[in-house]
């Protein structure tokens, strides 16, 4: 008697075989995965949190009048902040694929956009403060580095759950496929490799050197 499938049960089907032949080991299919662009664009928003982390630690132990600021470390976060960050993730990703169709239906989202344009140039100066004084031997004004923390935790927070989901419904289906291969293509040609993997690894050893890499170190204490 022969096998009766329903069309649901065949897609089901279709669908697992395609996913096994995907993930076959040796196939090298699995290799060939691109990671989505709003995906992308939140997993480099978590290496910088991180480096604004370290931020954070440099500026509490200046106020604490502390002298363990590794300020070599320091101005590596800084470097990163800028070839990752700014110059990648802002302006050749954010400012020329993702701002310009919010910027273009007005509104809030326009609005939102000026703002964000905005602070990644505030962001600049504060990246080029940050550099001159860990070159230069000085530490920083922990103030300066406590609102650059302020202002771009904010900042990417609204760009995680306001523009990117905005951006992704104000383009089709092929533009967003098209875009994902794109931020991929720019990404080897900026950095000559992977650039997500290199930045993991940049701000691994910072974190090693301001005493943040064990997470469980920094679990808060039971409240009192």
């Amino acid at each position: 008697m022969p096998l009766v499938v329903d069309r649901r049960q065949w897609i089901v089907l279709a669908g697992t075989a395609a996913l096994s032949l995907a993930a076959k080991p040796g196939s090298g299919k699995e290799d060939e995965v691109e990671v989505p662009a709003v995906e992308d664009l939140m997993r480099e928003h978590g290496v910088l949190r991180r480096a604004l982390l370290v931020y954070a630690e440099a500026a509490s132990r200046i106020s604490a009048g502390q002298k363990d600021v590794p300020l070599e470390s320091l101005g590596q976060t800084a470097a990163l902040f800028r070839s990752f960050g700014e110059d990648y993730h802002e302006r050749s990703l954010e400012q020329q694929h993702v701002f310009p169709p919010l910027a273009q239906t007005g509104g809030a989202n326009a609005s939102l956009v000026a703002t964000l344009t905005a602070q990644h140039e505030r962001g600049r100066e504060l990246t080029d403060y940050v550099s001159a004084a860990a070159k230069t031997g000085r530490f920083p004004a922990a103030d300066a580095l406590r609102l650059f923390v302020r202002m771009y935790e904010h900042h990417a927070a609204i760009e995680d759950t306001v523009v990117f989901p905005a951006w992704k419904r104000a383009i089709s289906a092929r533009q967003y496929r098209e875009l994902t291969e794109q931020f991929e293509d720019l990404e080897h040609r900026m950095f000559g490799k992977d650039g997500y993997e290199d930045a993991l690894k940049r701000i691994s050893a910072i974190e090693e050197a301001f005493g943040l890499a064990d997470l469980s170190k920094l679990t808060a204490p039971p409240p009192p």
